[in-house]
């Protein structure tokens, strides 16, 4: 990969990751959504940033009970589930046109009735699940590419 296209992944991976830590204080802005982008975006352009995100003690375990079991705390699927129905009152209100609000409206319930569905996580979710190895082999193509 490119210097060029490695530095627009980290760039982006750094977006993400401050709209994230924005959204911690911000109540509807998404703070889980952005992790995962930038652990994807930090993946492809500096493992070492997405192993630190993987690894953080406030944004981590949302992070690996996704990438392991595709689960979502209930806690997140509740505000998320009740943000999506604040927002399909707000399109019943403010649009005009019947097909838009309704096809918004009908995708966004689809929205929230796959979060509601997503498990929740186990209580086993590893934590810094990646092995010695594994980050032994991330330093050495860290290094080969001069990071």
């Amino acid at each position: 990969m490119s210097k060029t296209r490695q530095l627009v992944f980290v760039c982006l991976a750094g977006l993400s990751f401050s709209l994230g830590v924005v959204g911690l204080f911000l109540p509807l802005l998404p703070t889980t959504c952005f992790m995962l982008l930038a652990v994807w975006l930090a993946s492809r352009g500096s493992p070492r940033f997405a192993q630190w995100i993987r690894c953080h003690p406030r944004f981590g375990p949302p992070i690996e009970a996704w990438e392991h079991e595709h689960a979502i705390p209930r806690h997140a699927k509740i505000l998320a589930v009740m943000m999506l129905l604040v927002s399909c009152a707000v399109l019943a209100i403010v649009l005009d046109s019947l097909a838009l609000r309704g096809g918004l409206i009908v995708g966004l319930l689809l929205l929230g009735v796959w979060i509601a569905t997503r498990p929740e996580p186990s209580q086993r979710t590893p934590r810094n699940h990646t092995s010695s190895r594994q980050m032994q082999e991330e330093r050495l193509s860290a290094q080969r590419m001069g990071r």
